[in-house]
């Protein structure tokens, strides 16, 4: 079966468009994907977690963070 691609416009609060934009330029993800791939997970009779996004997770979850400790240590570093 030959998947067919459309073209439809939805309407976004802005800053979440933006904020979502910029999380899949920064992880080097297509926008238009992610939604697809949220859209088919919402309209399984059985929704279950797909390969691609598990490897997203993994590849997000080695990122670099940085360690704040506790509200306290929180407090000291910005406050």
């Amino acid at each position: 079966m030959l998947n067919k691609m459309v073209l439809k416009t939805f309407n976004l609060e802005e800053e979440t468009y933006n904020k979502f934009s910029e999380f899949c330029k920064q992880n080097g993800m297509s926008m238009s994907k992610q939604i697809d791939i949220f859209i088919k997970a919402q309209i399984e009779e059985k929704p279950k977690v797909r390969e691609e996004y598990l490897q997203r997770l993994n590849s997000i979850s080695k990122g670099k963070f940085i360690k704040v400790g506790g509200i306290e240590d929180f407090n000291k570093r910005y406050a």
